[in-house]
């Protein structure tokens, strides 16, 4: 694998546990200043982060995949490929996003539904493939945007959302997506 292009005060492979493994990275990296990287983490090919990047232990990131600058990946995730993930997002523990997803700035998701008040199974997103997320959105734990679907900026997603629909509004409601916006993204 080539050596990735490291800015400053980058941290490669925080051990979190004994016989944690350093991460791996592919070819074209571009990691800058202040990405702190886990162990046991594994990332393809042409992958940037902005600075200040957060990703734990035990995730995997597919190709062509952006994390801008301050967003967090909590761990324990599965993201795809030609993704672009863009500032200040917090993505917890237990997220899964496919291929040629979008997310807008300060986008939130959650896993707890119940913070501090009773046992529950933390549950990650789930974004599916094509799927695009506005800026400054919301999230409850365990929703699922269905495949192509769009969630308008400021929406707070309080129940899945089926494939090719739009979330709109505080709490979100659900609409067909107009014919125009019916197709995957070109990430």
């Amino acid at each position: 694998m080539d050596k990735p292009k490291v800015h400053e005060n980058v941290t490669l492979g925080v051990s979190y546990k004994f016989r944690s493994k350093p991460p791996l990275i592919g070819k074209n990296a571009l990691l800058r200043s202040n990405t702190v990287i886990y162990n046991d983490v594994e990332i393809g090919n042409d992958f940037q982060t902005g600075h200040g990047v957060l990703v734990r232990e035990k995730t995997k990131i597919g190709d062509k995949v952006l994390i801008g600058t301050n967003s967090v990946i909590e761990g324990h995730s599965d993201i795809g490929s030609n993704i672009s993930i863009q500032s200040n997002v917090y993505i917890p523990k237990n997220a899964l996003i496919e291929d040629h997803v979008f997310i807008g700035p300060c986008a939130c998701f959650t896993n707890d539904r119940y913070p501090l008040r009773s046992d529950y199974e933390l549950k990650g997103p789930i974004i599916d493939k094509g799927a695009s997320i506005g800026a400054n959105s919301t999230f409850l734990s365990g929703i699922e945007v269905g495949e192509g679907a769009m969630v308008a900026a400021g929406a707070i997603v309080t129940r899945d959302i089926p494939p090719y629909y739009l979330a709109i509004g505080a709490p979100a409601k659900h609409k067909p997506l107009p014919k125009q916006f019916k197709k995957l993204n070109k990430i």
